[in-house]
């Protein structure tokens, strides 16, 4: 097995069915898993902000930064590897509300802009875990697609 570690505003791909996509302490930051059943393919992207807006150079630079480049071109290159789009199956967690970040609301607005860039595609959402004050880690077993969150020494499938 090989552990691929996908780091804040970064993104993993394997087709390798012995593989394991992981992300660590996802606060207010959105991971986001997509994996197609029939073409043995996933990946895996940790995004930290909604979208690019103004920052187009700094979304140029690292799509994964941002929720709505970053899910996009995780699905771009699944799809460059054999995927198809209709059989994706999307999962995510994160979207925390961090250290009290009334202000801002980074978690849910990243959860927002991954529901607003589904619904344009037409696509749904299989499963999340969102939301609360916990951090979580996600991994996504390649074999079967099987996404578990760690939080607070308890795991769960999505």
């Amino acid at each position: 097995m090989t552990l691929h570690i996908v780091t804040i505003s970064d993104m993993k791909l394997s087709s390798a069915s012995e593989d394991v996509i992981v992300t660590y302490s996802l606060g207010s930051c959105l991971g986001v898993t997509a994996h197609d059943p029939k073409a043995g393919v996933g990946g895996m992207v940790h995004c930290l902000l909604p979208h690019a807006g103004a920052a187009r150079e700094k979304a140029r630079a690292n799509p994964f930064m941002f929720v709505n480049t970053g899910v996009a071109m995780m699905v771009r290159r699944l799809m460059d590897r054999g995927a198809e789009k209709r059989r994706l199956v999307f999962k995510a967690a994160g979207g925390a509300n961090m250290r009290g970040d009334n202000l801002f609301n980074t978690g849910e607005r990243n959860f927002e802009a991954l529901g607003r860039l589904l619904e344009r595609n037409s696509v749904t959402l299989a499963a999340s875990d969102v939301g609360g004050v916990v951090p979580r880690t996600m991994f996504l077993h390649l074999d079967t697609g099987r996404v578990v969150v760690r939080s607070l020494g308890e795991e769960k499938d999505l």
